[in-house]
């Protein structure tokens, strides 16, 4: 039998006090909270570990024996916090329907569009540093698991994630380039000649 508490649940079970705010507001404060850093553990401390030090058993006590190891932190992460909220207020003044019409487009066209079309820019990249042309694979070549030539070599791309070189690549002179992609693009090594 599978049983599920929910985090009101636990409150209650554990006395501690519930929460009830307004609509929309913890997700914002999230957000602030975020982008600010507030709670992290260099402001905080480390709160997994400090709950397992802690050796009391109420939540009474628990709030009396954090706060007398870290007297500032909570109004600290406060300040931090409201700074940021402070810095959306401002943001949100610029936001019209022009500005989310930009954001959607840009979303949906040019991130969609670059995101799934870095193999090209890393035959590209690679072309540059090679000092020779490049081309995308032919159906026929993709169909082989090529991606793509810089010179006359053929490249298969493929995330690094990727556990196996498919076995078509096995059989023709394929050099594989695994990439990660990150937040800001995509890393890649470059195959040894």
């Amino acid at each position: 039998m599978q049983i599920k508490l929910k985090s009101i649940e636990i409150q209650e079970y554990v006395n501690a006090p519930t929460s009830d705010f307004p609509k929309y507001t913890t997700q914002l404060m999230n957000i602030a909270n975020q982008n600010s850093q507030a709670t992290r553990p260099r402001y905080v401390g480390q709160l997994s570990e400090l709950i397992q030090e802690f050796p009391g058993r109420t939540f009474e006590e628990w709030g009396r024996w954090y706060q007398e190891r870290y007297p500032d932190a909570i109004d600290d992460a406060t300040d931090r916090i409201i700074l940021m909220i402070e810095n959306f207020n401002e943001a949100i003044g610029k936001i019209d329907r022009t500005l989310v019409k930009s954001w959607v487009e840009d979303l949906i066209l040019v991130k969609t569009f670059t995101g799934l079309r870095f193999q090209e820019a890393i035959l590209k990249k690679l072309s540059e540093i090679r000092h020779c042309d490049y081309r995308l694979a032919e159906p026929h070549e993709e169909s082989q698991g090529i991606d793509g030539f810089v010179g006359e070599e053929a490249y298969s791309i493929k995330p690094s994630t990727c556990d196996s070189i498919p076995t078509v690549a096995e059989s023709i002179e394929v050099k594989m380039i695994f990439y990660e992609k990150k937040a800001d693009g995509v890393v890649f090594e470059i195959p040894e000649e």
